[in-house]
């Protein structure tokens, strides 16, 4: 494992609509990519209320990419960094960081005050 998608990348694949994504994840070795139980969670969340990928596209993607449970390593991690409210994004981080892995986001200013974090953009 290397990288952990956040919910934008993984939206990106499943719609397959944007092609820097998807190029880079076409690179990958098999198992260098993962994501988090929160991610999945939030797409989900969009998917129930008619915002695309489809439920049944956030299934197929989820049996190619592992899914990692948020566990209590992960809790901890998310104790110790800076607190901000309402935010998947803490949790999602906290997740990369319990499991030393490098975030996928089209959103990286959503990390950047997360000390140690690794944090990459393959949408450019």
């Amino acid at each position: 494992m290397k990288y952990l998608l956040d919910t934008n990348v993984i939206i990106a694949l499943t719609m397959n609509n944007n092609a820097g994504v998807v190029a880079r994840a076409g690179e990958c070795e098999d198992g260098d990519l993962v994501t988090s139980s929160i991610a999945v969670a939030e797409v989900a969340y969009g998917a129930a209320r008619s915002d695309p990928p489809a439920v049944d596209q956030l299934r197929a993607f989820v049996e190619e990419v592992p899914v990692l449970d948020f566990d209590f390593k992960a809790a901890i991690a998310y104790a110790a960094i800076p607190f901000k409210r309402a935010s998947y994004d803490r949790l999602i981080a906290a997740h990369a960081l319990s499991n030393d892995l490098t975030v996928v986001t089209a959103n990286v200013a959503d990390f950047t005050d997360v000390p140690g974090l690794r944090v990459e953009d393959w949408t450019s």
